[in-house]
């Protein structure tokens, strides 16, 4: 599914090359805008097209001259505010909601002087906000565009080579390169996107649970009981770890939150384990053997041998450092966690995606264990490290450690070895159970534990153990997380008969929501298919050219012109999307196709395609665009398909009738 989203990118940006060209000097440009630099991930978006060079897709001096161009006027127009409107637009929306940055920004050019331009462009954070304090603070206009002009022809290949370097290498894989690239961009997402969160977490969290925790101790001290007064004495805000404790507090509710929200879904079978079949699909179509060594390796990092070794090393550190009351809460956080965990599973009973071998309790699949207890480790191993350390290098620990973590829960995903409301689960789960130890850890007085040492000790037990798991057990876990390829099969007859009934009735979407039925099912060939329609009047649909993107701008589009909306069915795009004029000249029939993954055995064997008919109304909203509503009655566009193929059959699923379905099924066959 995403393999096909991407080459369609690829063959557009290939199509429309200056519409690439425009996006990294827009990309480029916006950096340099207050607040909108903070937030816009340019930076990973230019590196993605600049990855397409090798290929040919985009030119490099185009590309490097666009860059260059968008750093150079988001530099000049963020300094021309700043020259017109003076110091009086710091007070103002939005910027004023945003003193600290401003604040380090300020003391950043008066470090620097002129050279924070120059340098300021390779500065997160500050990099934004140094022209405009530039231009309020009256900088020279010869000087700052020296500056900035000098600066704008380093930056640009700085950030455009890596990304041409990326995608040569990405390109002698072959074709292992597009699915490799779309989990590392997955995966920089995921991790930028943490980065964003804990930073966010430490800069604005910890004041808002800190005043949230005085909120609720002012009402908790006009309840006369004992359980209030405990909560409020917890909350006083004169014991020295009170933004920590109100910070591990939120965490605690907001991970117990999501864990039984999850648990309930699991128990139940609400969407979210629909939604598990999707992803599950959606990601083993990105297997690659390339990929599957990394990950492999990854995942074989938090293996239990590999948690066993790191908590025996902090263990034994912290019991020579005499810390006894922090060690035996570290034996809580890891053997409690592991325990707690394996009870859920067994309690459960769910199974794993497939067969892999696990034996015992470790067969059983909700809450991920790696998940839940490699978070519980080095969650806890950073929060003792980072409590000694300056606030810089807290940042560092808890995204570092957040990073790891990430990458090992991601690795289960990968292989197939769990489901999404399983590692969702376990993060949860384990982050509420952290957040708990780590609450009344903080009520004493902490040990002295020699923070720098210990980070050197954890780390090595993990280089040592993981290095030496992962050289003793790879080649046996290749095999055992290897794809299974085999499709199955069905006698055609009784595919024809009885057995269609085994495909789904409902498309499923990503999010797990059960949408329109499938009502027509074909056994053979896409061209054979494609063909037959073509002939009955069925035609491909426009493509999402930007002329044909823009029509529904327009409030008299023409359905024919209208590119067609892609849908997912269990995380997969459809194989095949045709169009077909409406019963009115506002309306169009759309045909999607997506695999069954069922093979037909007869005279010749042929793949069996599942899929639907619908109805879309083309509505003009208010005189400005258009969009299209997706007709409820599926009875109409199916027999209309039906009477096109008068050599078809309608077969009944009994038990799947409703007000807008009859529960019929065009079956075909070529």
């Amino acid at each position: 599914m995403v393999v096909s989203f991407l080459s369609s990118v690829t063959a557009f940006i290939a199509a429309h090359p200056h519409l690439a060209y425009a996006a990294v000097l827009l990309l480029a440009l916006s950096e340099s805008i207050p607040l909108i630099g903070v937030f816009v991930p340019g930076t990973a978006v230019i590196i993605a097209i600049s990855a397409l060079v090798p290929s040919g897709v985009v030119t490099l001096w185009p590309l490097l001259a666009a860059a260059t161009a968008g750093a150079i006027i988001g530099d000049g127009l963020s300094f021309w505010i700043g020259h017109r409107y003076h110091s009086q637009i710091l007070q103002n929306w939005p910027l004023n909601r945003y003193p600290e940055l401003i604040s380090r920004s300020q003391a950043f050019f008066t470090r620097h002087g002129d050279k924070s331009v120059f340098i300021a462009r390779f500065a997160p954070g500050v990099r934004a906000f140094i022209p405009l304090i530039a231009g309020i603070l009256k900088m020279s206009s010869r000087r700052f565009y020296v500056a900035n002009i000098l600066s704008a022809l380093v930056w640009a290949p700085s950030h455009i080579l890596p990304g041409v370097l990326v995608g040569a290498s990405f390109g002698l894989l072959g074709p292992a390169a597009k699915p490799l690239a779309i989990i590392a961009v997955l995966v920089a997402v995921v991790i930028w996107a943490m980065v964003r969160i804990v930073r966010f977490g430490l800069r604005r969290g910890v004041p808002a649970a800190v005043a949230a925790g005085q909120r609720l101790r002012i009402r908790l001290d006009r309840i006369d009981s004992a359980w209030a007064k405990a909560i409020a004495s917890l909350l006083d805000p004169s014991l020295p770890e009170a933004r920590g404790l109100a910070l591990l507090a939120a965490l605690l509710l907001g991970g117990a939150w999501l864990f039984f929200g999850i648990l309930e879904d699991v128990v139940s079978g609400d969407p979210l384990i629909r939604a598990d079949a999707s992803i599950y699909q959606a990601l083993q179509a990105l297997r690659t053997a390339p990929g599957d060594a990394v990950m492999i390796a990854i995942t074989e990092l938090g293996d239990t041998v590999v948690v066993a070794a790191v908590t025996v090393v902090v263990f034994l550190w912290l019991a020579w450092k005499r810390a006894w009351r922090t060690a035996a809460y570290w034996l809580a956080a890891v053997a409690g966690g592991s325990a707690l965990n394996t009870v859920i599973k067994v309690a459960l009973h769910r199974a794993r995606p497939g067969e892999l071998f696990y034996t015992g309790w470790s067969a059983f699949s909700f809450p991920s264990g790696h998940s839940t207890v490699n978070l519980i480790l080095y969650g806890f191993l950073a929060f003792l490290i980072a409590r000694d350390l300056r606030p810089a290098w807290q940042f560092a620990i808890a995204t570092s450690a957040a990073s790891f973590t990430f990458l090992i829960a991601f690795s289960r995903l990968y292989l197939g070895a769990h489901w999404f409301s399983d590692v969702i689960g376990g993060l949860a789960f384990g982050t509420g159970w952290l957040a708990l130890l780590g609450f009344f850890y903080l009520r004493k007085t902490s040990e002295p534990i020699g923070a720098k040492a210990l980070a050197l000790a954890g780390c090595s037990a993990l280089a040592l153990a993981g290095g030496l798991n992962v050289y003793r057990h790879h080649a046996l876990d290749v095999e055992r997380y290897a794809v299974k390829t085999s499709m199955p099969t069905m006698p055609a007859e009784t595919w024809w008969t009885t057995g269609w009934r085994q495909l789904p009735a409902y498309r499923i979407d990503l999010t797990g929501e059960i949408e329109e039925p499938l009502t027509v099912q074909w056994a053979g060939s896409l061209g054979g298919i494609h063909e037959a329609l073509a002939s009955k009047g069925w035609r491909d649909p426009a493509s999402w050219a930007p002329r044909n993107a823009l029509a529904w701008l327009t409030p008299d589009a023409d359905p024919a012109t209208l590119p067609v909306v892609a849908r997912l069915a269990s995380g997969r795009l459809p194989n095949l999307t045709v169009v077909h004029e409406g019963t009115s000249t506002d309306t169009r029939l759309v045909l999607r196709l997506w695999s069954a993954d069922l093979d037909i055995a007869g005279e010749t064997s042929s793949p069996v395609w599942i899929g639907s008919v619908v109805e879309e109304r083309i509505v003009r909203s208010v005189s400005l665009f258009s969009w299209a509503q997706v007709g409820t009655e599926a009875h109409g566009p199916r027999d209309g398909l039906a009477g096109q193929f008068p050599m078809g059959r309608l077969a009944v699923r009994d038990d799947m009738t409703a007000a807008d379905w009859d529960g019929r099924v065009l079956l075909l066959r070529q």
